[in-house]
Formats: C-alpha cells, structure tokens, sequence
C-alpha cells in the first residue's frame, strides 16, 4: 500500500491519504472512479425522463429530454466502455483516495450532472426536428474529437515510443497531435 502523508489532517482527510486503497484485492478507488456516478447519472436522468412524461401527461418524452439523455447515456457508455484509460489519468496514479475524489465521484457526478435532465422537467423546452439534427451534428463532432484525443492520450500514456504517434509536437507539458 502507499500511503500519502502531508501531516496537517485536514488535507490529509480531504485529499486522501492512500493511493489505493483496497478490500482484498477490490480496489475502491478504481471502482468508485467511474462505476457508481455514471450509472448512478443514468438512473437519475432516466427517472428525470419519465417524471418529465407523468407531470406533463405525455405519452413520449421531449425531443430536448431525448437529446439530454442521449447525449450522456453516449458519454457514459463510452467511458464504461473505455473503462481501461482510466488507470493512466492522475486520479489513479498520483491523488490519494480521500473525501475529496469519493466525493466527487460517488455525489457530485450522478446529482449535478443530471442537473440538465432535471432542469427540463420543469422547464420544458421544444426543440425542432431541423435545430435537433443541428444539435446532433455538433454533438456527435464533439465526440468524435473527443474520442480521437482521448484514444491518442491513452496510446501516448502507456507508450511515448510508439511509432504512430510519431508526428507530435511537445510544448512545453503539452503534447499535440499534428495529424489529428
């Protein structure tokens, strides 16, 4: 086990002070990373979808209720999916498990990112056919950046040398991607 240690029990308690901490060999800190919040994301934003259809006595959701949903069902399927990534990010490999990252990943996530899927139920928004194929465009632009960048990110983390990642251009701590 490594443990963290600043001395002043304050930080030391917010912060964390084991890296990894586990029961057995069950990491908590990988499993509450992402497992919990996001699925926890999706249950509320669910529930938001078909409180916005019992209150407003519709058969169907709203096209706005729909693209919310969607769009971060996406996002948390392709992290679940990308579940592997996560071991290279600072989370895992420098913070210590505290209240902090506990916090954060176990509250923070499934109640404030549902925030937009609440905030529809009782602000209702119509969107039209030809505004949400605009939205899903973009949308789906982003995530095909994102993915991109991150997959990149990933493949750098865990090998510098590898020879597709050839044509990079370091800035300081920043590594861009020429061909991306």
């Amino acid at each position: 086990m490594t443990f963290i240690f600043v001395g002043n029990i304050i930080y030391d308690f917010f912060m964390g002070r084991e890296l990894n901490p586990r029961i057995g060999h069950f990491d908590l800190k990988y499993f509450c990373e992402l497992r919990p919040g996001l699925i926890g994301w999706v249950v509320i934003n669910l529930a938001m979808l078909l409180t916005e259809m019992k209150v407003h006595r519709q058969s169907m959701p709203s096209l706005s209720m729909i693209l919310v949903n969607t769009f971060q069902l996406l996002y948390v399927v392709d992290a679940l999916w990308n579940e592997e990534a996560i071991l290279t990010t600072m989370d895992i490999t420098h913070d210590g498990f505290g209240f902090m990252l506990a916090f954060g990943d176990l509250v923070w996530v499934p109640f404030l990112y549902s925030l937009q899927a609440f905030y529809l139920v009782n602000h209702p928004h119509e969107v039209s056919w030809p505004t949400a194929c605009a939205i899903l465009t973009l949308n789906f632009l982003g995530y095909y950046i994102f993915r991109g960048a991150n997959s990149q990110k990933n493949a750098f983390r865990r090998n510098p040398k590898d020879p597709k990642l050839a044509r990079k251009c370091f800035l300081g701590k920043f590594v861009f991607y020429l061909h991306f």
